[in-house]
Formats: structure tokens, sequence, C-alpha cells
């Protein structure tokens, strides 16, 4: 049985930067072939947005006439937000409206959520940045998702902007990216982040004092 991730991890995991994470799971791992770097277009709606936590999967695919309950599934899902998750869903390739928006963010928030990454369209970004709740979208519409997008499942495994995607894997975006990290390496992974982090720091140190650039890389083997 997987040991659940707790809280304490994702705080930990806010203080580094992606990049760290990624050279982590190129070098130490050999995850050299990009699959768990989620599309370059993936950016947050705010500069400075950082998003760390468990991953909750939603699935929704294109509709073309409204259905008889809408939101249904949405709703249930959003209600079944724990503390710690955040929202991962994809819109299945469909960009002329919004799966995600103010009152979802709200009511993710309020659910213990710590923000939300979709492959698609946020709208409602004024309330949304206005309450710095911390969402990486493809890009921003003012169209509602009523009769075009409809979610069919949920906490289920995803592809999300070129990633495979499980409930319990740990996800962290900032403004470099979005980066998807397996649940069962996770621990170890952000343990190995903080130890390059601090060689990072020592590195710059001595630049500061004067070191080269070669010689502080001898040294730390960092870059």
């Amino acid at each position: 049985m997987k040991k659940r991730i707790t809280t304490d991890l994702f705080e930990r995991l806010e203080k580094l930067y992606t990049g760290l994470v990624c050279d982590v799971l190129d070098d130490e791992l050999g995850f050299r072939n990009n699959v768990y770097i989620m599309s370059h277009e993936i950016r947050p709606l705010y500069f400075g947005a950082v998003v760390t936590g468990r991953v909750a999967t939603a699935l929704a695919v294109p509709v073309y006439t409204e259905p008889e309950k809408p939101y249904q599934r949405e709703l249930e899902f959003i209600d079944s937000l724990e503390p710690g998750d955040v929202v991962v869903a994809t819109q299945s390739g469909v960009m002329n409206a919004g799966l995600w928006g103010g009152l979802l963010s709200t009511g993710a928030r309020y659910r213990g959520a710590r923000g939300a990454v979709v492959d698609g369209i946020t709208r409602d970004t004024k309330a949304i940045m206005g309450m710095k709740f911390p969402v990486f979208i493809r890009g921003i519409a003012p169209a509602d998702s009523k009769g075009r997008i409809d979610v069919i499942n949920h906490h289920l495994p995803i592809k999300c902007a070129g990633v495979w995607v499980n409930p319990g894997d740990v996800i962290f975006g900032d403004n470099d990216g979005v980066v998807v990290v397996p649940q069962d390496i996770a621990v170890d992974i952000v343990r190995l982040a903080e130890e390059k982090y601090k060689k990072e720091k020592n590195f710059e140190e001595g630049l500061r004092k004067g070191a080269t650039v070669a010689e502080m890389f001898e040294k730390y083997r960092v870059l």
C-alpha cells in the first residue's frame, strides 16, 4: 500500500523551484525524456503563482448539447476534494470555453485544495487573481463550459498536457512550468532537490567571494 504524502512535503517543495526537481529526475533517475514535464503552454494565471500538492484528476470531453443535469460530475469532483489536493484536469483539446473559473476556485480552496492545473481554459480571472488561488492553464476565454465541455469522470489516470498523471502523484508548478512526480518516489525526489538547492547556494556564495564558475562547478558539480 502506498504511503499517503503529507502537507509537510508540499511545504518543503514550495521553497524550491521546478528546475531543481527536473534536474534530480534527470540526473538521479535518468528520466531524460521529459515524460514528467507538462507542455510549456501550461502557464500560471499570474506571475509568481506556485502550486504544490497531491494530484486529484478530472476528465472533461466535448459535448454538443446541454446535459439534463449540467455540471453534475464537476460538482461531485469539487466536493470530493481533500486538504492538500491539487486539481489536475484536461478538456480533451476543447479550447472554446472554460472548464475552470472563480466559483470552482472558491469551492476548491474551501475544501482545502492548494491550486489547479488545467489543460484547457479558465475564466473569471479577476476573481481568481484576487483570491490568489494558484491556477495554471493553457488559455483564457469568457465562455462557460455548459453545453460545450462536460466532466465525465474523476479520480482516474489521465493524460494532461502531454504527461500521464495518476491520482496521488505530486505536482509542482511555478513560473518555469509544471512537473509531475510519481507518488512512490516523491519523498526521495524532494530530499535530493533540497540537497542540490544547498549546493547551488554554496556555489553562489563562492562566486560572490571571488571564485570562478569553473572552480565552483568542480567543487559542487551543479549548474
